[in-house]
């Protein structure tokens, strides 16, 4: 698909396109790129080994900025990245995309934007824009769930710790994500080779400033991830002290019982204790009486 930045994107031919009378996007396969590559008269040669992509970046080259783009897929942070790649000079850029992510976010532009004063730098500005557009509700969605399940760990209700570590890794991937947006934005303000106008500029910086906010913020709920782990920990630990202090209360009444127990085991023929009409009874009383003086003390020392 080839367009014209006007006042929105207009559907055109691959000729009309590339006279060089209006700035173009073009959306390619890998196939068809490797087809037409030369009539975009860029002067690089890139291969499909271009579309093994990694991460977002972009890179400048003598008569183009070439890059690629990674994107997560928010509906579903654990699937593969959407990636495809661009190369772009002052007449236009092209993406070459094996799948149809960028298509959708240019289709997106059609729809919802029309420009006073178009130019290349506002169509990038805008593409690049939708790529994060709903970000912020997803990182505030997260920070809903964390908050819920914090309320449950200070409430002593069952916590999803298993979730705060699934969002923790989601949270990582943003963050990587967000460090290469910045990185890109911050490579083509530099605008080594003039491809932009110098007063077009503020929309990278404005850009670059935006997922700057959202990077913060990612960083801010990682830290809150961290906070939510350690009450949890906290209060695990809580708890098996409580279970300690019980266990240790509860040996220690029974040890002289036990030693009562034992003493008296022992059958000798001349223990008079044996023969005696009250040593059963008498055995019992002081067995209670050490239970409830011992339960008593550590009632008074605030240990049960």
């Amino acid at each position: 698909m080839y367009y014209l930045i006007e006042s929105t994107l207009r559907e055109c031919q691959p000729g009309a396109c590339l006279r060089g009378e209006e700035q173009y996007v073009a959306v390619l396969t890998p196939e068809e790129w490797q087809k037409e590559r030369d009539s975009f008269d860029m002067g690089i040669d890139m291969d499909l080994d271009i579309l093994d992509v990694h991460y977002t970046e972009a890179e400048v080259n003598y008569d183009s900025v070439t890059g690629t783009f990674a994107l997560p897929d928010r509906s579903d942070m654990s699937a593969e990245f959407r990636k495809f790649a661009f190369a772009l000079d002052e007449k236009g850029i092209v993406f070459i995309d094996p799948g149809d992510t960028a298509q959708r976010i240019i289709d997106r532009i059609i729809r919802t934007r029309k420009w006073r004063m178009p130019s290349l730098e506002r169509f990038i500005y805008d593409f690049l824009e939708l790529i994060i557009h709903e970000d912020l509700k997803v990182l505030e969605r997260y920070e809903d769930e964390l908050d819920a399940i914090g309320k449950d760990i200070d409430d002593d209700r069952p916590a999803d710790l298993q979730r705060v570590n699934d969002i923790r890794g989601y949270l990582r991937i943003f963050r990587s994500h967000y460090d290469h947006l910045i990185d890109l934005a911050q490579e083509l303000e530099e605008n080594e080779n003039n491809f932009f106008k110098t007063e077009n500029l503020r929309f990278f910086r404005l850009f670059s400033s935006r997922v700057s906010r959202l990077f913060d913020m990612v960083n801010s709920l990682l830290d809150y991830t961290l906070q939510i782990r350690d009450t949890y920990s906290s209060r695990m630990d809580v708890k098996q002290n409580s279970i300690m202090t019980v266990l240790t209360v509860v040996t220690t009444i029974f040890m002289p019982l036990t030693l009562i127990a034992g003493w008296y085991g022992m059958n000798f023929r001349y223990m008079p204790e044996l023969n005696s009409v009250y040593g059963y009874p008498g055995v019992i009383i002081v067995s209670l009486v050490i239970a409830g003086t011992s339960l008593a003390f550590f009632k008074f020392k605030n240990w049960l």
